[in-house]
């Protein structure tokens, strides 16, 4: 299979995942009223112009990884394959309660995942098999 082709399909399951966990956790004691009352990490303008930064990457890295040029793409996905499993192992870390246990088998989900997709791209070939 394409190198361009495992990425992208790596990305893709990532985003999915960390879907997963952000709609599973509306589902956690007090989540919703602390959604109402404002009292969240995600509390302000900046807070969630941030969130959405960081949770634009991995769907964009899905078009990178398929349509941009090979060594910009191998670049990108060794970087934000990097951050994002660096994330993921600290919220992992971070979320080790019992309503959480989703969420940090997610992580360790996604951690996997975008360590799979620093690997692959460091393996990136020098010519793409036709």
């Amino acid at each position: 299979m394409n190198i361009k082709f495992k990425l992208a399909s790596l990305w893709t399951t990532a985003t999915f995942c960390y879907l997963y966990g952000d709609y599973f956790e509306l589902y956690t004691p007090e989540k919703v009223d602390s959604l109402i009352s404002g009292e969240n990490v995600l509390n302000s303008p900046t807070a969630l112009f941030i969130a959405s930064l960081i949770m634009v990457t991995p769907p964009l890295m899905i078009v990178f990884s398929l349509m941009g040029k090979p060594i910009i793409s191998k670049w990108l996905n060794i970087i934000f394959g990097s951050i994002f499993t660096l994330m993921m192992a600290f919220i992992a870390i971070g979320s080790l309660t019992p309503w959480y246990s989703f969420y940090v088998f997610l992580a360790i989900v996604e951690a996997s995942l975008t360590a799979t997709i620093v690997w692959y791209a460091f393996k990136w070939p020098k010519r793409e098999p036709d």
